[in-house]
């Protein structure tokens, strides 16, 4: 089976394995550990450059010593897909160490029949997935050799198929074993993206897009798959991971409808950030956020 190159390397981040260590390092050490540990995550996927610093505060919250198995659901951007995708290589290339491909629960998946295969191809021009790869072989460095990935790729579910996934996926959200990254980026803003949403209450269209953002990521936070959904219906906000938030709010739904012994499960918000401040409908930005999910 073949090993998934790293094909942003060099561009998105640094390709230089000492020097990308350094970076994260620099970042994971500005950030603040408030919701240790991570039963799963949410991370932007921009160059490092604009979000390195911001996936920090989600990363911080990881706590490798009991974890075997990291999910990573990345949007697709560049191929339609009306499910997910698995990979269909034994290993993913980072310029840390390779990352091992979990084989056995590929395989489990692709036994429901909801998944198909990504080519070669498809999987590295992906970089919703690839963005976290480095991050994780940071925070899972003393688990080396330990530990394994199951990247998907979702793809432009409608909320029956949000709500499918979430409970195929709830099984492995229940293991306490298993980690889950969220791969996604929050407001596309600017002609270029074609939302140019802005509601003149607000002084600055910086902090329209802000106040909308936030509107969602309350909604993320009080754990509301159907008020999530209906938030983008209204605002449309181009937050490119919709889709696999939307998996994991209806995955962690799933488990405490089928758990019922007083499981809490708790996502909070650690950092926000805009690549740019927009002033003018000529100006763009992209938005970032880190999240944390903790159980109790």
């Amino acid at each position: 089976m073949a090993t998934r190159r790293a094909t942003h390397a060099g561009s998105w981040y640094s390709s230089s394995g000492r020097e990308l260590d350094r970076e994260l390092e620099g970042w994971l050490s500005r950030a603040e550990q408030k919701q240790l540990p991570a039963k799963a995550i949410i991370a932007p996927h921009a160059g490092y450059s604009y979000c390195g610093a911001c996936g920090a505060y989600a990363y911080k919250q990881v706590d490798p010593t009991r974890i075997e198995r990291v999910f990573i659901l990345g949007p697709s951007h560049h191929v339609y897909l009306p499910g997910c995708a698995l990979t269909t290589c034994a290993k993913y290339q980072t310029p840390l160490y390779d990352l091992v491909v979990d084989q056995e629960v590929n395989r489990e998946l692709m036994g429901s029949k909801m998944f198909e295969t990504m080519t070669i191809p498809v999987d590295e021009d992906e970089h919703s997935i690839e963005m976290h790869l480095p991050y994780v072989a940071k925070v899972m460095e003393s688990k080396r050799g330990n530990f394994t990935i199951v990247p998907v790729l979702v793809g432009a579910l409608d909320e029956s198929k949000e709500q499918s996934y979430g409970r195929l996926f709830s099984t492995y959200l229940a293991d306490p074993r298993n980690l889950f990254v969220i791969s996604s980026d929050f407001c596309h803003w600017g002609k270029r993206f074609r939302y140019t949403y802005y509601d003149k209450k607000y002084s600055k269209i910086y902090q329209c897009i802000e106040a909308v953002d936030k509107m969602g990521m309350d909604l993320i936070e009080q754990l509301d798959p159907r008020g999530f959904s209906a938030y983008l219906k209204k605002y449309s906000n181009t937050i490119c991971g919709r889709h696999p938030i939307a998996v994991l709010l209806n995955a962690i739904v799933a488990v405490l409808g089928e758990r019922q012994n007083g499981l809490r499960y708790e996502m909070k918000f650690l950092k926000y950030a805009q690549s740019n401040q927009c002033k003018t409908q000529s100006d763009s930005s992209v938005s970032y956020a880190a999240a944390c999910l903790t159980s109790s």
